[in-house]
């Protein structure tokens, strides 16, 4: 809450909410009501948790999605059926489940009230694309037995319809709102604390003590900056206001033009999506879709989230070559000045990690552990006079709250795009139609997914986005012969693609209001800059030992020839290596990178991939020793710099 609204009851109202929000969650995972001899099922507990957050929306904003002045009559009375409708199906779940057969009158106005509420207030907080897609399902839904061809299902009237969606275990009230307030809200909740104890400014500055004294110092640090602040804050377009108005001035200071500075910080940002360990809650959704462990789920993810920033940092460290990016001048403190003075945050995360992957406790768990610790450390010890009190761990409960309201309603209305696509049978008709459309080529259906999913993921968060396109797309694609963790983390890269992929590239969008560039002009920079997140899922699903598949030689094999075949192809898109490339070697760069990368779809395909990776080598190294040679000549001949100079912009 802001100053300026401190008396203002409804402010209040949604603050305590917020909180009630959190402590509930914490509650939960406990286990206090089982503790207290209380039985709750986890249905009646998302129940609770979705009529807060509703209940939060008609409070807090209006109906263009603005935040509100005062509350009109509407939307008062809204919040007051909202809140009772759901706190009593919360209360009285069990009941209604047994008579759920019988449809009784009750579970009828719980479900219209639901599915009205979760699609008004999809449509305030995440706009109209969101309440289109779940829209055109509800009508399917309605008149899917009348649907001609091979996409007909089964005759749903729209009492039954509502029934299903806006109650149902297996729509609304499923996996993704589970994921969502059981673990997620858990992890907001971590990352949270972690910023208002200082923890956002010493990882900054750790970036900026380890990388701004580099060439392109400034654009190094935005890298690993947003790749360590995204993979715990869950949102790219977070990431991108919160570190770029430090980064981004600095990156144009450096030398960076504006839409490159954008673009690379839009480029940084999204990638903290996809990296463990939280993949912006994207990792625990995957394992409770797929049914596996989420340390599967992580270890499959970390190559291709270190190859994704290895081509950003590669192609940012190239352009500072190409354009004379100085470094970082103004970076005074150095890593063991900043970790002495903030070394107490690498222990929250030390418990995390050591939680999920050496006791291998559940994630749920874990982030509540990681947050005592950083309770411990952040009341106990301060980071550049930022330190947690009573007031700040207040404001870290509301901000949590209030932040997971659109992830809620976003899965709540997947949830019903689940229940449709299983009660009227579309999920399994579209999966056998995009196979039979392409076939036995896995690569046109590789390219038909990929569209698919940044069209489906445009303006929609991470979370959001997996879930739909877990429902929609990954079905075929496992179908189709693909792992299901190669096809889940392929939708997955696809769906946060849309976040730098005009016409609406979020990321993108935000680095622009920073730099004050056109925006769509940025989004075609940032896929310049962000041009390997399209291979690296076809990489994947080629070659297994990317995600760790396979013997310790195939997964050795697979990476290196994806680091040298996206480095090549990087150097080509940057035009230098060493010195500025021609068209040429720009070329030369570009078709053998792609012929290095382990894909998989030549004859011989091994072999190409080795001689391929092979010539590149020889070649960086040829075109280093030259330029070393040149540099040294120089300096025995300092009359001829200028001609040497000359000599070398021409080539």
């Amino acid at each position: 809450m802001t100053q300026s609204s401190a008396n203002n009851p409804r402010d209040w109202l949604v603050a305590g909410l917020a909180v009630v929000m959190c402590v509930a969650c914490i509650l939960w995972n406990i286990s206090a009501p089982t503790r207290l001899g209380v039985a709750i099922l986890v249905q009646q507990y998302m129940a609770f948790q979705l009529g807060l957050a509703l209940t939060i929306a008609y409070l807090r904003f209006d109906w263009r999605g603005d935040v509100k002045e005062r509350l009109g009559v509407v939307d008062g009375a809204m919040t007051v059926i909202v809140f009772v409708t759901l706190m009593y199906a919360a209360w009285d779940y069990i009941w209604l489940l047994k008579e759920q057969p019988y449809r009784p009158w009750q579970i009828t106005v719980i479900g219209t009230v639901v599915t009205i509420a979760v699609m008004e207030g999809v449509r305030r907080r995440t706009g109209w694309l969101l309440f289109a897609l779940v829209g055109i399902f509800l009508a399917y839904a309605l008149v899917a037995d009348k649907v001609p061809g091979r996409l007909i299902g089964k005759e749903l009237s729209p009492v039954r319809l509502v029934q299903y969606v806006g109650f149902d275990p297996s729509a609304v009230f499923s996996i993704p709102l589970a994921v969502a307030t059981v673990v997620v809200l858990l992890f907001v909740f971590f990352g949270n604390l972690l910023f208002a104890a200082g923890g956002g400014a010493f990882f900054t500055d750790l970036a900026m003590a380890a990388t701004g004294r580099s060439r392109g110092g400034s654009a190094k640090v935005s890298v690993v900056a947003s790749a360590m602040f995204g993979s715990i804050s869950g949102s790219a377009v977070s990431n991108v206001v919160t570190t770029g108005v430090i980064t981004i001035p600095l990156m144009q200071r450096g030398g960076y033009t504006k839409r490159d500075a954008g673009a690379i910080e839009a480029v940084a940002s999204t990638g903290g999506q996809l990296t463990p360990p939280i993949m912006g809650a994207a990792a625990f959704l995957m394992a409770e879709f797929l049914e596996i462990s989420y340390y599967t789920v992580v270890s499959a993810a970390l190559i291709p989230a270190i190859l994704y920033y290895v081509a950003v940092f590669m192609q940012v460290d190239l352009i500072a070559g190409r354009d004379h990016v100085s470094a970082n001048v103004e970076e005074k403190q150095t890593v063991r000045q900043v970790l002495t003075d903030g070394w107490h945050f690498l222990l929250p995360f030390a418990v995390l990690l050591a939680a999920l992957f050496w006791w291998r406790v559940d994630p749920e768990d874990s982030a509540l552990l990681a947050s005592i610790a950083i309770v411990i450390v952040g009341f106990a010890r301060g980071y550049r006079g930022q330190r947690l009190s009573l007031e700040s761990l207040w404001r870290v409960f509301v901000e949590t709250g209030v932040g997971m309201v659109n992830l809620i309603l976003i899965v709540a209305a997947a949830g019903f795009v689940i229940g449709i696509l299983n009660v009227t049978g579309l999920g399994f008709a579209l999966t056998l139609v995009l196979v039979d459309v392409v076939g036995s080529n896995i690569v046109m259906l590789l390219l038909i997914s990929a569209v698919i999913c940044i069209v489906l993921g445009m303006g929609m968060p991470t979370g959001g986005v997996y879930v739909l396109l877990a429902a929609l797309v990954a079905p075929s694609m496992v179908e189709a012969g693909l792992q299901p963790i190669a096809a889940h983390l392929f939708i997955l890269y696809f769906g946060m693609m849309s976040m730098i992929t005009p016409p609406i590239a979020l990321a993108a969008f935000a680095a622009a209001t920073i730099t004050k560039d056109d925006p769509l002009s940025t989004g075609w920079a940032s896929m310049r800059i962000g041009w390997a997140a399209f291979i690296i899922p076809f990489i994947f699903v080629a070659s297994p030992g990317v995600l760790l598949k396979g013997s310790a030689i195939e997964i050795l094999v697979a990476t290196v020839l994806s680091i040298v075949g996206i480095g090549a192809v990087t150097a080509g898109i940057a035009g230098y290596w060493s010195r500025r490339l021609g068209f040429p070697l720009r070329l030369f760069a570009g078709v053998f990178g792609v012929l290095a990368m382990p894909l998989g779809f030549l004859p011989f395909a091994e072999y190409v991939h080795w001689l391929a990776a092979a010539l590149l080598v020889l070649a960086a190294v040829s075109l280093m020793l030259f330029k070393s040679q040149i540099s040294a000549d120089a300096r025995e001949h300092p009359l001829n710099d200028a001609q040497s100079q000359t000599g070398r912009n021409v080539q």
